[in-house]
């Protein structure tokens, strides 16, 4: 069967039997020395979303790791070991995200197919490497085209959160989700793109961003900007490890910045108890 039309056959969207969100993803490590000073800095992409509510718009900024859904490569495998599944919205589905709704009973099939693709270097299942997400992610945030000897990247472990919680994921907002991320460590080699990365964490703030997300959605468009914040790695790592476990599953503010929950996931020596790693 032609690829793009088992796709459109694929439905979108939770039903009474598809009622558990997985999301599969990719995140990274954003790592370099600042040009001056030589200390580590993590490199974060720093986005602005406009939400609906019942009264006015609202416009949320986060940082979290660059990164993002990894995609299905080979859809007949992946029905091979389901009984049925839904990508969560239009959206997904466009792009073949591994973004999928499936029976609760499932969970464990797609865990493992997932644990046994990501962990290989390449293969014809699932995207398992950060080349594609990082480079748009850093286009986005930079309108920099990021080159391949601008960086090396290696995968430093993968973690699973087998228990669902809910996603705000604009196209599926509030579903339980259960998640398995790949983590990879980048470091930036060149000197003039971390020095763009600084420049622009300086001075694009977070209102500027959120002015941005609003113009964007009078436009046509979703309602996001993006932007990059960088921030000293080890004094992260040490705000992270001061405050109690159960804290680190949830957002926290750094240096007036709120932080999503994932950014905890891909710091060195940082435990999360909501993640298992492996």
């Amino acid at each position: 069967m032609n690829p793009r039309s088992l796709l459109s056959e694929i439905g979108t969207g939770a039903t009474d039997a598809l009622s558990l969100r997985v999301s599969v993803a990719i995140l990274v490590r954003v790592l370099f020395e600042h040009p001056i000073s030589g200390e580590r800095m993590l490199a974060l992409e720093r986005k602005a979303t406009r939400h609906e509510t019942e009264t006015v718009p609202v416009v949320k900024v986060k940082s979290q790791p660059f990164g993002g859904a990894i995609r299905i490569l080979d859809l007949p495998a992946l029905q091979d070991i389901l009984s049925d599944f839904h990508f969560d919205s239009e959206q997904s589905r466009s792009e073949q995200d591994f973004r999928i709704f499936i029976r609760p009973s499932d969970w464990e099939a797609v865990r493992a197919f997932c644990l046994e693709h990501l962990a290989q270097h390449s293969n014809s299942m699932v995207e398992s490497e950060p080349a594609r997400e990082l480079a748009e992610e850093i286009t986005g945030s930079l309108g920099i085209k990021l080159r391949q000897d601008q960086y090396i990247a290696q995968a430093v472990g993968t973690i699973v959160e087998d228990d669902p919680s809910p996603t705000e994921y604009i196209y599926a907002a509030g579903y339980p989700t259960a998640r398995i991320y790949r983590i990879f460590e980048s470091r930036i080699l060149d000197s003039s793109l971390a020095a763009a990365m600084i420049e622009n964490s300086a001075t694009c703030s977070d209102q500027h961003l959120q002015d941005l997300a609003l113009q964007d959605s009078r436009h046509g468009g979703y309602g996001k900007a993006n932007a990059v914040l960088t921030l000293p790695y080890r004094e992260l790592q040490a705000s992270y490890r001061g405050i109690a476990l159960e804290a680190r599953n949830r957002p926290i503010w750094f240096q007036g910045h709120q932080l999503d929950e994932t950014v905890a996931a891909v710091l060195e020596h940082v435990s999360v108890p909501k993640y298992r790693s492996l």
